[in-house]
C-alpha cells in the first residue's frame, strides 16, 4: 500500500512540473483572442481605467524584496502605496513629484511606511544617484515630460537604473482612434524615443477595455549583436565542374 501511495504522489508531482510552465506562460500572456466585439471598448472609472488592470501590471513587474523603484510623477501614492507591499521594509519606493503640495500629502499619508520616501524633482531628472534603481515607473506622467526632452530623460535613465534595470510606462494611447488630445502618448512615439535613447520594448500590452497601454523597457546592452555568420569559401561552394570530352571520343 505504500509504495502505490509513494507511486501516486510522484506521478502527481511530475503532472505538476509538467502543467506548471504552462498556467505561467498562460497567466503572464492573455490571449488576444477576440471573443465579443465590444470587449476593447474603453470601461472602469473615467480618469484611471488603467488601475483595475494593477493585479497585471503587478505580476509583470515581479517586484521582490529590497528593490529600489521611483515612482517618476507619482501624484496621489496609489502605485507607490502597492510597490511599497512588495519591496517591504528592505526596499525603497522613491514617490517622485514636480508639485510640492503633492509630496507633502504623501509624507502625510505614508509617515509609517518608512521605505517610502516622496520627494519633489524638476522636469528633466530624477535627482537620484547613479546605479541606484531597479524600476523608473511612469503612470499617466510620460507625456508631462519637457516638450522634445522625452529622449534625454531616458538617457539619464541609463544612469540612474541599474544594469538590470527596467523602465516602465503606462500610457493613454493616443491619436489611433482611442483617444484624442495630448494626454496620453502614440505607442510609436513612445517606441521610436526608447529606440533612439537606447531602450528595448520587452512587453508591449494593451490593456483591453482601458485605452492604454504599458511598455517595459530593458536596457539595449542586454542584447549584444549577433555573432557574425562564417563565410563560406567561394571555391568550396562552386559546383564541381564535369570533365570536358577529348576530340578523340
Amino acid at each position: 500500500m505504500n509504495r502505490v501511495y509513494a507511486l501516486l504522489i510522484g506521478l502527481a508531482l511530475i503532472a505538476s512540473f509538467a502543467i506548471a510552465p504552462h498556467r505561467t506562460f498562460a497567466q503572464s500572456y492573455p490571449s488576444t483572442r477576440i471573443s465579443d466585439v465590444n470587449q476593447h471598448r474603453r470601461q472602469g472609472e473615467k480618469s484611471n481605467p488603467h488601475r483595475v488592470m494593477s493585479d497585471y501590471i503587478l505580476q509583470e513587474l515581479d517586484l521582490q524584496a529590497g528593490d529600489v523603484v521611483v515612482d517618476v510623477g507619482a501624484g496621489d501614492g496609489w502605485w507607490t502605496e502597492k510597490f511599497a507591499k512588495f519591496v517591504g521594509e528592505s526596499g525603497t519606493i522613491h514617490a517622485a513629484e514636480v508639485a510640492e503640495k503633492k509630496v507633502v500629502e504623501m509624507r502625510k499619508k505614508f509617515a509609517g511606511l518608512p521605505q517610502i520616501k516622496p520627494y519633489l524633482i524638476e522636469t528633466d531628472n530624477t535627482g537620484l544617484p547613479e546605479n541606484s534603481c531597479d524600476v523608473a515607473f511612469f503612470s499617466q506622467s510620460y507625456h508631462h515630460l519637457d516638450k522634445d526632452g522625452h529622449v534625454d530623460y531616458l538617457k539619464h535613465l541609463h544612469k540612474v537604473l541599474k544594469p538590470t534595470g527596467r523602465v516602465v510606462i503606462i500610457e493613454r494611447y493616443i491619436e489611433t482612434g482611442l483617444g484624442s488630445g495630448t494626454h496620453g502618448t502614440r505607442l510609436s512615439r513612445l517606441v521610436r524615443q526608447a529606440e533612439e535613447a537606447a531602450w528595448v520594448p520587452v512587453r508591449l500590452q494593451l490593456m483591453t477595455g482601458t485605452y492604454h497601454y504599458v511598455a517595459i523597457l530593458a536596457q539595449q546592452e542586454l542584447f549584444p549583436p549577433e555573432p557574425e555568420k562564417k563565410k563560406r569559401n567561394s571555391r568550396q561552394s562552386e559546383p564541381a565542374k564535369e570533365p570536358e570530352e577529348s576530340a578523340s571520343s
